[in-house]
This record gives C-alpha cells, structure tokens and sequence, in this order.
C-alpha cells in the first residue's frame, strides 16, 4: 500500500462510519415501508419478504393523503411562482437600477428575512382572521411569499449588481427598454441562481409546518407535514404505515433536488453571483 493511500485511508472510513450513520435510518424507513407490522418487528432493516405498495395505498387513501398533496402543490407552486418572480424584480430593481432611497429599502425588505418567523406568526394569524382569509390557500400563500420575497430579492440583487454591465450598455444602445434588457439579457444568465432559488423555494414552503398548522383547522385544507402529524397521532403503532406517509411527504422534495442538482450546486457555489 502506498504512502498517499495510507495517510487517506484513516479519512475513507471516519466518511464510511458517518455515511452510514446517515443512510442506516433512512434505509429503515424505505425498507419499513414495503412491510407488515410483523416483519418490521422482527427485522427492520432487512429486505422485506413480499414487496408491497399496500401500505402507500392506505396512507394515500384513509389518510387522505390524496388531499394534502393536492394542498401542497398549489400553495408551493403559487409561493414558488409568486416569489421568484417578485423577487426577480425586485432583485433587478436594487441591482441595476438608479432606484432613489434604494439602501433604506433594501435595509426593509431585508426585515422579513431578518425577523424569526415565530415573531410574527400570531399578528400573521389575527390580520388573516381579520380578512377572512383564515381556512382558505391565500392564509398560506401570502405569507411564504412575503418571506420568501425577502430573501430572494437579497439573492437575486447580488447576481444582478454583479451581471456585466457591457452587455447591459450594449442592450440599450440597440434599443432594449430595461423589461427587455431583465428578460431577454440578463434572465438567461441569471439561469443558476434562479433555479437555485426556485429549489430553495420550493424546499421551505413543501416542509411548512407552523403556519399551516396555525392558518388551517379544517382537514380538507391541510398540507402534507400537518396532514403527517396528524397522521401520526392515529397509527403511531403502525410503524409501516408511517414510513409510507414519512415518503410520501418527503419524496418531492428528494426529486425537485435531483432534477436542479446541477443548477443548484452551481449557484449554490458561485453564490448567485455567476451566471
């Protein structure tokens, strides 16, 4: 064994013992979720005997976990739309623009991000009861997008501040109005932090879970994390069932960060920056 191999071996393992102390739970609860009651008993991490999607079409099903996810696509996608896009004006408006007073109000856009959300969650509830709104997507849409609007405009003004400014002379000495030097110049290289703050985004509002649970009483409303909680509180002895709903919840999550892993990461390490 060479030199260099000895001194990176020691380092392999210390990374194999953590990425098992990782992956071993949630290997159980994929395993857990393909068996009976019996069969998780006696052996939770090994393969199940006869695999079965008994146990997502009951959680999918009795507890109603059709409803929740229909919830929890429009109030991401609504949150998700809403927020990029706002936060894509915004974040052009302090980044390129000559926008008058623009250090004081970033410095207040900022405070929503700034601000523990826990803070503002009982005025949140009292103005939403005040308007009606209590029970219905717009208690949970309007909210996420306000925070999520703080942080995205933080995100996308440091690209936009930093996008060269040659291509941005060269748009308006053709012609292009400052909608069309956002849209049509500077979106497309705005791609990686863009599509890192959609997954971002979309990460935070799909987990959710005080607001919801606050905003939301009645069950047909509610979103996946609380519809888990509460299903938990019916089968915490049906160990299977719950690894199925703990899937079901976390599942989409795991497949938005696949499919802009490579988008992610790019503007994750240029720091939305770079396009």
């Amino acid at each position: 064994m060479s030199l260099r191999w000895k001194n990176l071996l020691p380092r392999y393992l210390v990374l194999i013992v953590f990425m098992l102390i990782v992956l071993l739970p949630i290997w159980g609860m994929i395993a857990s979720a393909f068996k009976t009651g019996t069969e998780v008993a006696t052996s939770p991490f090994s393969l199940p005997e006869n695999w079965t999607l008994q146990n997502f079409r009951q959680a999918w099903t009795v507890g109603k976990f059709n409803v929740f996810f229909k919830n929890s696509v429009i109030v991401t996608t609504a949150v998700v739309v809403g927020s990029v896009f706002l936060s894509t004006l915004s974040g052009y408006a302090f980044g390129q623009l000559p926008t008058p007073g623009k250090r004081l109000l970033f410095g207040i856009m900022l405070l929503g991000y700034m601000v523990p959300f826990e803070a503002v969650i009982i005025p949140l509830y009292n103005w939403m009861n005040a308007l009606g709104l209590r029970n219905t997507y717009w208690a949970l849409i309007l909210p996420q997008v306000g925070l999520s609007v703080s942080f995205g405009t933080l995100w996308m003004s440091s690209f936009f501040e930093n996008a060269p400014r040659e291509l941005v002379d060269a748009a308006t000495i053709d012609g292009c109005s400052r909608w069309q030097t956002l849209w049509l110049i500077l979106c497309p290289l705005a791609k990686p932090a863009s599509t890192t703050l959609i997954v971002l985004i979309f990460m935070w509002t799909w987990n959710e879970f005080l607001l919801a649970l606050v905003m939301v009483q009645t069950e047909s409303m509610r979103t996946l994390p609380v519809g888990l909680a509460f299903f938990q509180g019916k089968y915490t002895s049906n160990l299977p069932l719950m690894a199925a709903g703990a899937i079901i919840v976390a599942l989409p999550t795991v497949l938005i960060y696949m499919i802009f892993q490579r988008f992610f990461i790019r503007g994750m390490l240029g720091g939305a920056i770079k396009g």
